[in-house]
């Protein structure tokens, strides 16, 4: 008869396998959450990114900028005297002698300026005639005077001296004897009252002629000062050189002060150079330069720094402390290295589109299979055309990726095809 036939293994049931799988695939979960790569990662194509080795090297301070020649120095010139172009003597471009005549003004109200200032001397110098000849006809009036008044005083004298006589032996009265002492005391008195006024005439008359004699010497110095500004009609070389440019035309009315051109002192040249403001507080007088040019080497220093940054960017004049090309042209512009400071030992990273990207604060540090590339942090110094200077976080030897990140959005890693 039949009979059951009971199952070896109670606990192996459908429902237990369920729960077992289950319960590991839950234990999975948990290891992968806690335990596992959460870093994020993209696949990049090998071909469409740039991997370069980091080196340790000489690294040279130095930054490439671009110079442009101009003349040595530039005389500006303006208009001294205000009027009319009448005729150009001497056209732009070529070379002028200093005192050469460039061009030649006219001007009508300056002519009647200087001719009513020369009438104004003449009637100071006849006025000045004039007066000498009153005051010496003052003094020669006076002179008579006092001559009279002497020769009156000499006299009431002797007739006082006689009185005086008769009167101590009675023979005049006292009262005619009293008015001859007074007659000579007023005189005598009289007399030095016109002496006194004689000097005073002198002092007057010297203190006057001198005052006016330097009125007229001021008014001839500035008639020769507004007769001068007749030559100035004639605009002239102030130096020689060439001359760059000529503004006015002829039959153009140009004001005081207008500038009419310029005159370039070609001795020597010098390059203009303008640079990122970034360098600004490195940038200073005497750092060294050069450029090549048709195959020779020639060097330069910075003479003058011009403090002011326009649109990102400052200036600098740079001299030649070597020989100069001997094609050189105002103009002209040369590719230079201008030296920052001095060369030493660094690690270097080659330049690329990653420091736009990053700032220099990290890259991506490929491993020795080149299959995953890493980000890492890392820190930059100095930087040159070629180079930056790494500071830390990468080693000689390491490759890290170069160009551009921005297509990489900051993933941890990269996967690379």
């Amino acid at each position: 008869m039949d009979r059951v036939i009971e199952k070896k293994h109670k606990w192996l049931n459908k429902k237990t396998i369920w729960i077992t799988v289950g319960s590991i695939l839950v234990l999975l979960v948990a290891y992968n959450i806690f335990f596992g790569d959460k870093s994020s990662k993209l696949n990049v194509e090998r071909e469409k990114i740039t991997i370069e080795s980091i080196t340790q090297s000489e690294f040279k301070d130095y930054i490439a900028q671009i110079g442009t020649v101009e003349p040595i120095k530039t005389i500006y010139l303006d208009a001294i005297e205000g009027g009319r172009v009448e005729e150009i003597l001497i056209d732009e471009g070529n070379m002028v002698k200093k005192g050469d005549v460039i061009l030649r003004l006219s001007n009508t109200n300056l002519i009647l300026e200087i001719s009513n200032n020369e009438a104004g001397v003449s009637r100071a110098i006849n006025e000045f005639e004039n007066t000498k000849i009153n005051l010496e006809l003052q003094r020669i009036n006076r002179r008579q005077t006092l001559i009279e008044t002497e020769r009156l005083l000499k006299q009431q004298r002797r007739q006082y001296e006689y009185n005086k006589k008769l009167f101590e032996d009675e023979h005049i009265s006292k009262e005619e004897f009293d008015q001859s002492f007074e007659q000579y005391n007023a005189t005598k008195q009289q007399y030095e009252l016109f002496k006194e006024a004689l000097k005073s005439d002198s002092l007057y008359r010297k203190v006057q002629l001198s005052s006016m004699d330097n009125q007229i010497k001021n008014m001839q110095e500035n008639l020769k000062i507004i007769q001068g500004r007749m030559e100035n009609l004639k605009v002239k070389a102030p130096v020689d050189g060439e001359l760059a440019n000529l503004n006015p035309e002829v039959g153009e009315v140009i004001t005081y002060g207008n500038r009419i051109g310029t005159v370039n002192i070609l001795d020597d040249y010098k390059l203009r150079v303008e640079i990122d403001e970034h360098y600004i507080a490195r940038v200073r007088i005497g750092l060294p330069g050069s450029f090549d040019f048709n195959g020779s080497n020639y060097k330069l220093k910075i003479d003058k720094v011009y403090p002011e940054v326009t649109n990102g960017r400052f200036a600098v004049d740079m001299i030649f402390t070597s020989e100069k090309p001997d094609q050189i042209r105002i103009g002209q512009t040369f590719r230079l290295k201008l030296e920052l400071g001095e060369s030493k030992q660094a690690v270097l990273i080659p330049r690329g589109g990653f420091y736009q990207s990053t700032g220099g604060q990290w890259v991506y540090v490929v491993d020795e299979d080149n299959n995953v590339a890493v980000k890492r942090n890392i820190s930059i110094g100095r930087q040159n055309p070629r180079y930056y200077e790494v500071l830390e976080g990468l080693e000689p030897g390491e490759k890290v990726i170069v160009s551009s990140y921005d297509n990489f959005n900051d993933v941890d890693q990269l996967i690379l095809k």
